[in-house]
Protein backbone atom coordinates (compact mmCIF):
# COMPACT_ATOMS: atom_id res chain seq x y z
CA UNK A 1 0.00 0.00 0.00
CA UNK A 2 2.81 2.66 0.95
CA UNK A 3 4.62 1.34 -2.50
CA UNK A 4 1.23 2.66 -4.03
CA UNK A 5 1.17 5.75 -2.19
CA UNK A 6 4.58 6.63 -3.28
CA UNK A 7 4.34 5.79 -7.03
CA UNK A 8 0.83 7.91 -6.85
CA UNK A 9 2.78 10.82 -5.10
CA UNK A 10 5.91 10.37 -7.45
CA UNK A 11 3.16 10.97 -10.25
CA UNK A 12 1.20 14.22 -8.97
CA UNK A 13 5.10 15.97 -8.79
CA UNK A 14 5.78 14.96 -12.27
CA UNK A 15 2.26 15.48 -13.52
CA UNK A 16 0.25 18.19 -11.82
CA UNK A 17 -2.54 17.39 -13.84
CA UNK A 18 -2.86 13.35 -12.43
CA UNK A 19 -2.04 11.48 -15.65
CA UNK A 20 -1.41 14.20 -17.96
CA UNK A 21 2.56 14.96 -18.83
CA UNK A 22 3.49 17.54 -21.24
CA UNK A 23 5.34 15.98 -24.09
CA UNK A 24 9.39 17.07 -25.06
CA UNK A 25 9.26 17.42 -28.69
CA UNK A 26 12.15 17.75 -31.09
CA UNK A 27 13.08 21.21 -32.60
CA UNK A 28 10.72 20.31 -35.68
CA UNK A 29 7.92 18.70 -34.52
CA UNK A 30 7.98 22.09 -32.36
CA UNK A 31 8.07 23.93 -35.77
CA UNK A 32 5.27 22.08 -36.75
CA UNK A 33 2.80 22.00 -34.48
CA UNK A 34 3.63 26.08 -33.79
CA UNK A 35 3.04 26.92 -37.50
CA UNK A 36 -0.31 24.51 -37.44
CA UNK A 37 -1.57 26.22 -34.40
CA UNK A 38 -0.96 30.27 -35.57
CA UNK A 39 -1.99 29.41 -39.43
CA UNK A 40 -4.88 27.00 -39.66
CA UNK A 41 -7.37 29.51 -38.21
CA UNK A 42 -6.73 31.52 -41.22
CA UNK A 43 -7.24 28.82 -43.84
CA UNK A 44 -10.94 27.59 -45.01
CA UNK A 45 -12.62 25.07 -47.04
CA UNK A 46 -13.94 25.76 -49.82
CA UNK A 47 -17.01 23.72 -51.18
CA UNK A 48 -18.47 25.37 -54.60
CA UNK A 49 -21.79 24.02 -56.45
CA UNK A 50 -21.21 23.18 -60.02
CA UNK A 51 -24.39 21.81 -62.79
CA UNK A 52 -22.75 18.46 -62.67
CA UNK A 53 -21.23 18.31 -58.71
CA UNK A 54 -19.30 19.78 -56.00
CA UNK A 55 -15.67 21.63 -56.50
CA UNK A 56 -13.94 21.29 -53.13
CA UNK A 57 -10.89 23.08 -52.35
CA UNK A 58 -8.75 25.22 -49.81
CA UNK A 59 -8.64 28.69 -49.14
CA UNK A 60 -6.86 31.48 -46.99
CA UNK A 61 -8.09 34.22 -45.29
CA UNK A 62 -6.29 37.52 -46.67
CA UNK A 63 -8.42 40.86 -44.85
CA UNK A 64 -9.83 40.46 -41.05
CA UNK A 65 -13.09 41.27 -43.09
CA UNK A 66 -13.27 37.52 -45.09
CA UNK A 67 -11.64 38.07 -48.16
CA UNK A 68 -10.23 34.73 -49.16
CA UNK A 69 -7.99 33.75 -51.54
CA UNK A 70 -8.59 30.32 -53.52
CA UNK A 71 -7.78 28.83 -56.59
CA UNK A 72 -9.91 29.81 -59.35
CA UNK A 73 -10.56 26.26 -60.98
CA UNK A 74 -12.10 25.59 -57.91
CA UNK A 75 -15.00 27.73 -57.99
CA UNK A 76 -14.92 28.36 -61.94
CA UNK A 77 -18.68 28.37 -62.97
CA UNK A 78 -20.01 28.06 -59.28
CA UNK A 79 -23.82 28.48 -58.50
CA UNK A 80 -23.46 28.46 -55.22
CA UNK A 81 -19.90 28.72 -52.64
CA UNK A 82 -19.74 27.71 -49.08
CA UNK A 83 -17.15 28.23 -46.88
CA UNK A 84 -16.01 26.80 -43.93
CA UNK A 85 -14.07 27.83 -41.16
CA UNK A 86 -11.45 26.38 -38.80
CA UNK A 87 -14.06 26.07 -36.51
CA UNK A 88 -16.76 24.52 -38.24
CA UNK A 89 -18.56 27.59 -38.92
CA UNK A 90 -20.31 28.23 -42.41
CA UNK A 91 -20.87 31.09 -44.88
CA UNK A 92 -22.41 32.00 -48.09
CA UNK A 93 -19.23 33.41 -50.27
CA UNK A 94 -19.42 35.86 -52.74
CA UNK A 95 -16.87 35.58 -56.19
CA UNK A 96 -15.37 39.08 -56.15
CA UNK A 97 -12.46 38.47 -58.62
CA UNK A 98 -10.03 35.99 -60.99
CA UNK A 99 -6.40 36.55 -62.01
CA UNK A 100 -5.91 36.69 -65.51
CA UNK A 101 -6.05 33.58 -68.03
CA UNK A 102 -3.89 30.58 -66.55
CA UNK A 103 -2.73 32.36 -63.33
CA UNK A 104 -5.55 30.11 -61.31
CA UNK A 105 -6.06 32.57 -58.53
CA UNK A 106 -9.18 34.03 -57.47
CA UNK A 107 -11.01 36.28 -54.57
CA UNK A 108 -14.03 35.28 -52.59
CA UNK A 109 -16.07 37.58 -49.82
CA UNK A 110 -17.70 36.85 -46.67
CA UNK A 111 -19.13 38.73 -44.42
CA UNK A 112 -18.26 37.55 -40.61
CA UNK A 113 -19.39 38.37 -37.85
CA UNK A 114 -16.10 39.65 -36.19
CA UNK A 115 -12.42 40.21 -37.43
CA UNK A 116 -10.81 36.73 -38.77
CA UNK A 117 -7.04 36.11 -38.14
CA UNK A 118 -4.94 36.19 -41.66
CA UNK A 119 -2.29 34.83 -43.21
CA UNK A 120 1.07 36.29 -44.51
CA UNK A 121 3.12 36.48 -47.49
CA UNK A 122 6.81 35.69 -47.52
CA UNK A 123 8.78 37.19 -50.63
CA UNK A 124 8.87 34.36 -53.06
CA UNK A 125 11.96 35.03 -54.85
CA UNK A 126 13.68 33.92 -51.47
CA UNK A 127 12.33 30.61 -52.31
CA UNK A 128 15.06 27.72 -52.47
CA UNK A 129 15.03 24.01 -53.87
CA UNK A 130 15.29 22.01 -50.65
CA UNK A 131 13.77 24.19 -48.33
CA UNK A 132 11.25 22.81 -46.04
CA UNK A 133 7.35 23.59 -46.26
CA UNK A 134 4.55 22.62 -44.39
CA UNK A 135 0.63 22.76 -46.16
CA UNK A 136 -2.74 22.80 -44.34
CA UNK A 137 -5.71 21.64 -46.88
CA UNK A 138 -8.47 19.40 -46.99
CA UNK A 139 -7.70 16.38 -48.62
CA UNK A 140 -10.85 14.45 -50.07
CA UNK A 141 -12.93 16.43 -47.14
CA UNK A 142 -10.27 15.66 -44.53
CA UNK A 143 -10.35 19.56 -42.74
CA UNK A 144 -7.49 21.42 -41.47
CA UNK A 145 -4.93 18.19 -42.33
CA UNK A 146 -1.16 19.55 -42.01
CA UNK A 147 1.33 17.52 -44.74
CA UNK A 148 5.29 18.62 -44.82
CA UNK A 149 7.69 18.14 -47.42
CA UNK A 150 10.52 20.34 -49.47
CA UNK A 151 11.28 22.16 -52.35
CA UNK A 152 11.76 20.02 -54.95
CA UNK A 153 12.30 22.00 -58.13
CA UNK A 154 11.22 25.42 -59.17
CA UNK A 155 9.77 25.81 -62.72
CA UNK A 156 11.05 29.48 -64.15
CA UNK A 157 9.06 29.11 -67.09
CA UNK A 158 6.07 28.14 -65.88
CA UNK A 159 6.46 30.34 -62.69
CA UNK A 160 5.64 27.45 -60.51
CA UNK A 161 7.24 26.02 -57.36
CA UNK A 162 7.09 21.84 -57.15
CA UNK A 163 7.04 20.04 -53.63
CA UNK A 164 6.55 16.42 -52.81
CA UNK A 165 4.63 17.87 -49.75
CA UNK A 166 1.38 15.62 -49.74
CA UNK A 167 -1.11 18.13 -52.01
CA UNK A 168 -4.55 16.22 -52.78
CA UNK A 169 -7.94 16.65 -54.51
CA UNK A 170 -9.20 19.47 -51.50
CA UNK A 171 -6.12 21.19 -51.12
CA UNK A 172 -6.25 23.57 -54.13
CA UNK A 173 -6.24 27.38 -53.13
CA UNK A 174 -4.62 26.02 -49.88
CA UNK A 175 -1.08 27.74 -48.48
CA UNK A 176 2.53 26.40 -48.99
CA UNK A 177 4.05 27.60 -45.57
CA UNK A 178 8.06 28.29 -44.75
CA UNK A 179 8.90 27.57 -41.25
CA UNK A 180 8.13 30.77 -40.07
CA UNK A 181 4.21 30.40 -40.92
CA UNK A 182 4.30 32.59 -43.74
CA UNK A 183 2.69 31.70 -47.30
CA UNK A 184 5.36 31.12 -49.51
CA UNK A 185 2.66 29.41 -52.21
CA UNK A 186 -0.90 28.36 -53.03
CA UNK A 187 -1.08 24.69 -53.42
CA UNK A 188 -2.42 24.28 -57.21
CA UNK A 189 -2.27 20.69 -58.61
CA UNK A 190 -0.39 17.63 -58.67
CA UNK A 191 0.93 15.44 -61.42
CA UNK A 192 -1.30 12.79 -61.28
CA UNK A 193 -0.98 10.20 -64.42
CA UNK A 194 -3.13 7.79 -62.71
CA UNK A 195 -6.17 9.70 -62.15
CA UNK A 196 -6.41 10.27 -58.50
CA UNK A 197 -5.74 6.43 -57.53
CA UNK A 198 -2.13 7.67 -55.74
CA UNK A 199 -0.14 10.61 -54.78
CA UNK A 200 3.42 10.52 -56.14
CA UNK A 201 4.52 13.17 -54.53
CA UNK A 202 4.92 16.11 -57.72
CA UNK A 203 2.52 19.24 -56.84
CA UNK A 204 2.63 22.47 -58.08
CA UNK A 205 2.25 25.85 -56.47
CA UNK A 206 1.84 29.53 -57.71
CA UNK A 207 4.48 31.53 -55.94
CA UNK A 208 3.42 34.05 -53.31
CA UNK A 209 4.37 36.93 -55.41
CA UNK A 210 1.99 36.03 -58.22
CA UNK A 211 -0.87 36.30 -55.14
CA UNK A 212 0.37 39.38 -53.35
CA UNK A 213 0.37 41.36 -56.91
CA UNK A 214 -2.90 39.96 -57.90
CA UNK A 215 -4.52 40.83 -54.15
CA UNK A 216 -2.91 44.24 -54.71
CA UNK A 217 -4.63 45.40 -58.14
CA UNK A 218 -8.11 43.98 -56.57
CA UNK A 219 -10.17 47.38 -56.25
CA UNK A 220 -12.17 46.82 -52.97
CA UNK A 221 -14.49 49.89 -54.06
CA UNK A 222 -16.00 47.61 -56.44
CA UNK A 223 -17.57 45.42 -53.69
CA UNK A 224 -19.59 48.05 -52.15
CA UNK A 225 -21.00 48.32 -56.05
CA UNK A 226 -21.34 44.45 -56.31
CA UNK A 227 -19.34 45.03 -59.55
CA UNK A 228 -17.08 41.87 -59.84
CA UNK A 229 -13.45 42.28 -60.49
CA UNK A 230 -13.27 39.93 -63.61
CA UNK A 231 -9.89 39.16 -65.44
CA UNK A 232 -7.46 41.12 -62.92
CA UNK A 233 -4.09 41.34 -64.05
Amino acid sequence: MKKILFVMLSLTLLCPNMGYCRQNFDEQERINISVYERISPAIVAVEAQLKDGVSAGTGCIVTSDGLILTGSHVIEDAKDIDITTYNGQTYKAKFVANMAKNKDLALLKIEPKKPLQTVSFADSQEVKVGQKVLTIGNPFGFANTLTQGIISRIDYVKNRFQTDAAINPGCSGGPLLNSTGEVIGISQSIYNPDHNISNIGIGFAIPSNEAVKFISTFDRSKLASGTKNKNSK
